[in-house]
């Protein structure tokens, strides 16, 4: 293997290992220096998104709010908030949207089931399909043959 193939090997290794490893956003500034409090702090936040890139979590994100919004949960968990409490302050503060996973309630009812509606119906048309295949056409008649036939030899 010549040093060329050695390189663009080493090269490829560190992309794909650099896009396994997670791209936190947190700043060193925002750690709590408990483990413990800084560990729920990155479990609630991995849950909640980020209103301004809405694809990821406030972890993930180097936006000015998602920022804020780690500083808020921090706080919140300092003044003695539990997970829970913290996560209800976010929802009721900012809205149901700010949850990466919605609830399952009756309002968000339609978000779950459309899934496995689709997938069903999907199913049911599949089955159809393949139902009016397995259909034979009857046999022609022998008028009918000898039409074809004549057809066949005009060409």
């Amino acid at each position: 293997m010549t040093r060329r193939h050695r390189l663009g090997l080493a090269l490829l290794a560190l992309l794909l290992l650099g896009g396994l490893s997670p791209a936190l956003a947190v700043q060193p500034d925002e750690v709590l220096k408990d483990p413990a409090l800084e560990h729920r702090a990155r479990e609630i936040s991995a849950g909640l998104r980020c209103l301004v890139c809405q694809n990821q979590s406030i972890d993930d994100s180097d936006a000015p709010l998602a920022r804020d919004l780690r500083v808020l949960v921090r706080e919140r968990l300092l003044a003695g908030d539990s997970d829970r409490q913290t996560q209800d302050y976010v929802v009721g503060r900012y809205g149901e949207f700010v949850l990466l996973r919605p609830v399952f309630a009756l309002h968000t009812l339609l978000l779950w089931l459309t899934p496995a509606v689709v997938l069903l119906l999907g199913g049911f048309g599949i089955w159809r399909l393949s139902r009016r295949r397995e259909e034979v056409a009857a046999p022609l008649s022998e008028t009918e043959e000898a039409q074809v036939r004549t057809l066949l030899r005009r060409d």
